[in-house]
């Protein structure tokens, strides 16, 4: 019997209830990002994050990379290849749950840069509408333009936004302040109640949400030519598995 089609707003939901880490004693579980580059490629690929990172354009400097014949989450890394995982935005979904804020994912896209401030999204996949990765979607399409961004504060990167009721405004900032605090980065913007966020509506009495997708320093790095196989929302991790950029 065939399993039945999962959209992409149900996988999210499902791993937001799964995710068990805990900023404050970093401990827990997190949803984590798969690419697959090729081994003589690492060191590159390490010095495009770090600049991504310092730029403002990535969720975490947490990662974890595995070579060949290593396993993450059950995957064995291939021959001539390593693995970088990464933390998925979707991760704050969750996170705003555990501090009892539901948040209600729209979905994926291209959001324009200019002069280093988010103008408004360009495209857009609704995850209800797919049960694909909306990024992975874009990446495979090359619609970024990250390293412009990086280089000149101009171009287009990957993000996402959710929605959150307004009368957990309040929270929602405290929330975001400290994530802030602890080096969870890539919050775009958060809207007024009632007031579309980077040209994407939201639904009564709600507030937009729109941060940086997880995967844009790995899509910075197929820009240069070199080959990467990103799978976003890739399953879950232990955040004591990761290490940091600075360690590399």
């Amino acid at each position: 019997m065939h399993a039945p089609l999962k959209f992409t707003n149900h996988r999210i939901e499902e791993y937001a209830l799964k995710v068990t880490y805990r900023p404050e004693d970093d401990t827990g579980k997190i949803i984590y990002n798969l690419s697959l580059i090729e081994s003589p490629d690492l060191e590159f690929a390490l010095s495009i994050m770090k600049e991504a990172h310092k730029r403002g354009i990535t969720i975490s400097d947490r990662l974890l990379v595995a070579g060949p014949g290593e396993q993450v989450g059950g995957y064995t890394v291939p021959d001539g290849r390593h693995a970088i995982c990464t933390v998925c935005s979707i991760t704050l979904d969750a996170l705003l749950l555990q501090r009892g804020i539901p948040a209600s994912p729209i979905g994926g896209g291209i959001v324009e840069v200019d002069e280093r401030v988010a103008q408004r999204f360009t495209s857009l996949i609704l995850y209800r509408d797919t049960t694909l990765d909306p990024l992975e979607v874009l990446i495979s399409q090359e619609a970024t333009s990250i390293l412009d961004v990086m280089s000149h504060g101009k171009g287009n990167i990957l993000a996402n936004i959710r929605e959150c009721h307004m009368e957990a405004e309040h929270l929602l900032g405290a929330v975001l302040d400290e994530l802030t605090g602890i080096g969870f980065s890539g919050i775009l913007d958060v809207g007024a109640p009632n007031v579309p966020l980077l040209g994407v509506p939201v639904s009564p009495q709600y507030v937009g949400v729109a941060m940086v997708g997880g995967t844009n320093a790995m899509a910075a790095f197929g820009e240069t030519g070199r080959p990467v196989v990103t799978r976003a929302l890739k399953g879950l991790i232990d955040i004591r598995e990761m290490g940091y950029l600075d360690d590399y």
